[in-house]
């Protein structure tokens, strides 16, 4: 895993062949890169969720994907306090590989993580998308939920918390029928430390409510939600949409690829205007 003072990350490049291309290699021509997009993994997995997106390279995107901090068996920095620490890291990374600005894109956590960047730093952000999360902090409900976690991570580590976290990462369709993914996310979640994990917790505890952030989005933003998604169902999705303006809205994963092909040339030329899209 590449590495660049004490922050590690994946990082796909585009070829010579792809660059400037119009949605597939085959269309590619040597003009211009589309630019970066920067993936922010979700809890309690780590980068190497994204590993099929790196594929993105071959439509002229340079694909980075950070891992936050202790997380793959990272032994370097103390686990994160607040979402400002996986926040800085990310922006000290694009620092650190001379990035201007990027289309920032988070799954679940790291969509905290992503809106985390906007509100501190948005000369950063020429785009977003925001994949099964939510703008809003934790109720004192949830909170204790996040408690018992902590608890649990302690006492049991990461073979008890993917137990616990895979039925709600997973729709019930792919848990039946993909039982390859269910054995990858389980992967994803064991190769970290208790430490780690425990940090993420207290990421999700005391991230503020972004709700207020929402309406100074004025770049172009994709909203995503799956079918299946308990923990942030469609409606919270659905208010978000409304809420920036000129959001798309999508349903799976497969809108990644689409949206950021189709938005290419908006995105990087400055030309996007808000617009009216349909609800999700």
């Amino acid at each position: 895993m590449p590495t660049t003072g004490r922050l590690r990350y994946l990082e796909s490049v585009p070829r010579p062949s792809t660059v400037g291309g119009r949605g597939s290699p085959r269309d590619a021509a040597p003009s211009q890169s589309r630019g970066t997009l920067v993936l922010l993994h979700a809890f309690p997995l780590n980068a190497r969720m994204w590993e099929p997106q790196l594929a993105l390279a071959d439509y002229g995107w340079r694909v980075l994907a950070p891992q936050f901090r202790g997380f793959d068996g990272d032994p370097g920095d103390p686990p994160a306090a607040s979402v400002d620490d996986y926040t800085g890291d990310v922006i000290d990374l694009l620092d650190a590989l001379h990035i201007e600005d990027a289309v920032i894109g988070g799954l679940s956590m790291g969509g905290y993580v992503a809106l985390s960047i906007f509100r501190h730093a948005p000369r950063y952000v020429r785009g977003l998308i925001l994949a099964d999360t939510r703008p809003q902090a934790d109720t004192p409900e949830v909170a204790v939920g996040r408690k018992r976690m902590l608890q649990l991570a302690a006492e049991q580590g990461p073979s008890a918390i993917a137990d616990e976290m895979i039925p709600k990462l997973l729709g019930e369709s792919t848990r039946k029928h993909r039982p390859e993914i269910v054995d990858r996310v389980r992967g994803l979640v064991l190769a970290n430390s208790s430490e780690s994990i425990a940090g993420a917790v207290r990421v999700l505890m005391t991230r503020p409510n972004s709700t207020p952030l929402l309406q100074e989005i004025h770049c172009p933003t994709l909203i995503l939600v799956g079918d299946e998604d308990t923990i942030t169902p469609s409606a919270l999705s659905e208010d978000m949409h409304r809420r920036i303006a000129g959001s798309e809205p999508g349903h799976g994963l497969r809108w990644w690829s689409a949206w950021v092909a189709r938005r290419a040339a908006t995105l990087w030329s400055g030309a996007w205007e808000p617009s009216t899209a349909a609800a999700v």
